[in-house]
């Protein structure tokens, strides 16, 4: 056995002194949306320390698919039998990640809080902690990690962009710009407060700063993991569609946002997006749907996030696909046996917005309309951002409109576009409803 600090000065129990490298490459790669990140699976081949395997099993539960947990638990269950040492931090992040492995989110929140507190230079924990609460749609928890872990990191840009994100989900947008500056003048290349910076500048409706903004850092994503890429294009396709340029955000769907890893959740769920805001902006996006939906086939019974399942629905559904039945019965059946920490977001939020979800890519609005506002109150608890979730705020807005409910929707437009002056999207769609209204 070997100790050997991590990135951030905690000591790690290696079993063999040759997984150091991996080791800063997992944690620096875990924090910087770096590909390095996978590296420590070749060395938990060989490596059963606990943190080791920890970690591996960690980035198995990142597939965010059925194949994941059964990966992660002989992890877990390899270093149980190895029996290795390790410090009681290393115990207690293994621990929250046994509790991710059980579904136990809010043990899992517990255990990162915990580390927060008694080791607040413990970064990757950080960062799990403020992803499990992300999903949970509990920003609050959010920002209080990262809030525990300040006073000790302040020299770590990675810790001041996981700020500037949770004040943003915050609302608290003046903290979260000035955190997000912060760590960019630390690290100009950080993409998690490049990301947290396009959130507020959207937000606040400065849209062609943000895209300027984004356009200028770009180059600097090629080399990060599929996610980080591929949102990161994704925050500026927003932009330009917001600018009234919704064919070079179609342009950017094909050259950046979808493709760079076809298989991975994220980035699938990334093109349903992004595909369904480019109709909503008026623009015929072709065969697109169809060459998507091959890779949403088999996520009909993965009901891991409801988040995602959402999206996927939305996207077999508007390819015209039946297996769109298949998945909203797979969820309807695993709503109200879901994991207690989300139970609540399945049943009372993930169930309506699907059939609405459904019913609005079929055209039936009036079912749109009344599924999807029951499940908008409670949207948060899905998980996602408030970027990403203003999709569902969109599409039902479109199926107000669709049912004849101009005044509904004039109500609702014309404080968005009071908010955000420069939407040239906004802008157009409110003419189209005044025209209606007969209001000039």
């Amino acid at each position: 056995m070997t100790t050997t600090p991590d990135p951030f000065g905690n000591p790690v129990h290696l079993q063999h002194p040759g997984g150091a490298a991996a080791l800063n490459a997992f944690c620096n790669g875990f924090l910087g949306y770096l590909p390095s990140i996978v590296d420590l699976l070749a060395v938990a081949e060989h490596d059963a320390s606990l943190y080791v395997q920890a970690g591996a099993a960690m980035l198995w539960m990142f597939s965010e698919s059925p194949a994941g947990p059964p990966r992660a638990r002989a992890h877990l269950q390899r270093a149980a039998h190895a029996g290795l040492p390790a410090s009681p931090r290393e115990r207690l992040f293994a621990q929250a990640v046994q509790q991710w492995l059980d579904a136990d989110l809010h043990a899992a929140l517990a255990s990162h809080e915990q580390l927060a507190r008694q080791y607040p230079r413990d970064l990757v924990s950080l960062k799990l902690g403020q992803i499990h609460a992300f999903n949970l749609g509990d920003s609050p928890i959010m920002l209080r990690l990262a809030l525990l872990a300040a006073p000790a990191a302040q020299d770590q840009a990675w810790l001041h962009g996981m700020l500037a994100f949770g004040h943003e989900q915050c609302h608290h947008l003046d903290r979260a710009e000035a955190a997000a500056r912060r760590a960019l003048a630390m690290r100009p290349a950080e993409p998690w407060a490049q990301h947290a910076l396009a959130h507020v500048l959207l937000t606040e409706g400065r849209l062609d700063e943000g895209a300027a903004f984004m356009q200028q850092a770009s180059p600097q994503w090629a080399g990060l993991s599929s996610f980080m890429r591929s949102h990161n294009w994704w925050h500026l396709a927003l932009f330009r569609i917001e600018l009234g340029q919704p064919e070079a955000a179609l342009a950017l769907y094909d050259s950046q946002v979808w493709g760079v890893d076809k298989r991975y959740s994220q980035d699938q769920v990334g093109a349903v997006s992004l595909l369904a805001r480019l109709e909503l902006a008026g623009l015929e996006v072709g065969p697109r749907w169809s060459e998507l939906v091959q890779w949403l086939l088999p996520r009909t019974a993965d009901q891991v996030l409801p988040f995602l399942d959402l999206q996927y629905a939305y996207g077999l559904a508007r390819a015209g696909r039946p297996e769109a039945d298949t998945l909203l019965a797979n969820l309807e059946a695993h709503a109200p046996s879901a994991p207690v920490a989300n139970r609540q977001a399945w049943v009372q939020v993930a169930v309506p917005a699907a059939r609405g979800l459904l019913a609005y890519a079929r055209g039936q609005w009036a079912a749109a309309v009344e599924q999807l506002g029951a499940a908008l109150p409670g949207l948060a608890s899905i998980g996602g951002s408030h970027a990403q979730r203003e999709l569902f705020e969109q599409i039902w807005l479109d199926a107000l409109q669709r049912n004849g409910q101009w005044g509904a929707v004039q109500n609702l437009l014309q404080p968005r576009l009071n908010a955000q002056p420069q939407s040239v999207r906004l802008r157009q769609q409110l003419a189209r409803v005044d025209a209606a209204l007969g209001l000039g």
